[in-house]
């Protein structure tokens, strides 16, 4: 894209004075960002780190996931496929300042690594984010292959050119290095916010715009709150400013949330009570999950017995729309040995997972989000657990069995999820162009 504005033409001038990275920061990031690798090839292991090989002391160590080297130490981890060539590709940031804007530059390096050879390494800039002291943000990136299936195929030929303001929305702006380069510059207006040497695992640019510009996330960082800074800043759905006077008194109180997602719900359960969110002893309660519990067994005996036939009524005019809404996913299903994950296909079904793990999936009305597909984990037709996935960024927001916490096959569940999420993508795909076709 051509600079047009002044303002465009000032980051694309200054974007040309930058120091180049340097072969310091390179050798970090070889040292700190990748993974050291062993392959099983032979009968012999072989560590893709230092060139070492040595036959297994025992059956039962070639079927470990880690190992270590005897040569370089390192703790090496398995890849389950034999090949010639293997890859491993990670980002990196290191922050930087010029002419008042705070600078991320986002590294894409590559790691190649073959039997018996030393890894040979790949490093190139691939992004810019520049901030203003406003909080205003704009990129500079090479171009991708938009016939690649992934989002982040980058040109490496391609020069460095000025994004549109809509890019904030693409998903290679949201990309979070895997670490940031220690020696950090960054301009004093974010250390007056609160910004010190940590970016929390949030992707920097993300961080630091909301320095500049959002109160919210100021005071939560000010005030040490770091894992609800994250949930505020990464969480697609989150409503922390919405519960902005809880939050407050949270703060206030030193009252440590140990579950941002279920003291949400705590506190929309809170307010169809209507009670008063300004009471500490209500917002920071001693055991949340408890008082969790507690009302949604109100709620839900208040919904029964006064209002049991207008619920019946109200599921009644909500499965129609929930059957349209989800109508791709309907009998989707997957299977492995005992344990089968399906689509809720009723609203029906959102009241009796309820009443069975005794969460607020019906309670809190899951079956009328838009953005979101719920799924039942389930043994010999019994629910274990309930699954909420975003069909916008495909990703499962949450996993939740008897009273919201985890069972021993929660890691089981996780892994069917993630293995077909490509066929979930693939239903909502052909939702959106039948829509479009109608």
């Amino acid at each position: 894209m051509i600079p047009k504005t002044v303002i465009e033409k000032e980051i694309s001038s200054l974007s040309t004075s930058l120091m180049p990275i340097t072969s310091q920061m390179h050798l970090w990031a070889e040292k700190n960002i990748f993974l050291k690798w062993a392959v099983l090839s032979r009968g012999k292991f072989h560590c893709l780190q230092c060139t070492h090989s040595w036959k297994p002391d025992s059956q039962s160590q070639s079927c470990q996931k880690f190992i270590r080297c005897a040569t370089c130490q390192g703790k090496l981890k398995m890849i389950q496929h034999n090949q010639v060539h293997f890859k491993e590709i990670e980002y990196f940031a290191v922050t930087d300042t010029c002419s008042g804007y705070q600078v991320v530059r986002i590294i894409c390096s590559h790691k190649n690594m073959k039997k018996n050879v030393l890894p040979a390494y790949s490093h190139t800039e691939v992004m810019q984010h520049w901030i203003s002291s406003k909080g205003e943000v704009r990129t500079i990136s090479r171009g991708t292959n938009v016939f690649s299936q992934a989002y982040d195929a980058w040109k490496y030929y391609s020069p460095l050119e000025i994004r549109p303001k809509e890019f904030q929305k693409s998903p290679k702006y949201r990309i979070n290095p895997y670490k940031v380069y220690p020696k950090l510059n960054v301009i004093p207006l974010l250390k007056r916010n609160g910004f010190k040497t940590s970016v929390h695992g949030i992707a920097p640019q993300i961080l630091f715009t909301a320095l500049l510009k959002d109160c919210i996330a100021e005071t939560l960082l000010k005030s040490s709150q770091t894992d609800m800074l994250t949930h505020y800043l990464t969480s697609h759905e989150q409503h922390l400013r919405e519960n902005w006077q809880a939050v407050k008194i949270c703060l206030r109180m030193g009252y440590q949330i140990q579950d941002i997602k279920i003291w949400e719900d705590y506190i929309a359960l809170l307010r169809w009570f209507k009670k008063d969110l300004g009471t500490p002893a209500l917002v920071c309660p001693e055991n949340l999950d408890e008082a969790h519990d507690r009302l949604v067994a109100k709620k839900r005996d208040i919904q029964r017995k006064k209002h049991l036939a207008q619920m019946r009524a109200e599921i009644q005019i909500a499965e129609p729309i929930y059957e349209n809404d989800k109508k791709q996913f309907l009998g989707l299903s997957f299977t492995d040995k005992d344990l089968t994950v399906k689509v809720l296909e009723r609203v029906q079904d959102f009241l009796e997972e309820g009443d069975t793990l005794h969460h607020c999936v019906f309670t809190n009305e899951y079956y009328k989000k838009k953005d979101s597909l719920i799924l039942s984990a389930q043994i010999e037709n019994r629910p274990i657990e309930t699954i909420e996935i975003s069909l916008s960024k495909m990703e499962i927001i949450q996993c939740r069995g008897h009273r919201n916490k985890a069972t021993k096959h929660h890691s089981r569940i996780l892994g069917i999820i993630r293995r077909n999420l490509p066929e979930i993508a693939k239903r909502l795909k052909k939702q959106k162009k039948q829509a479009v076709s109608v």
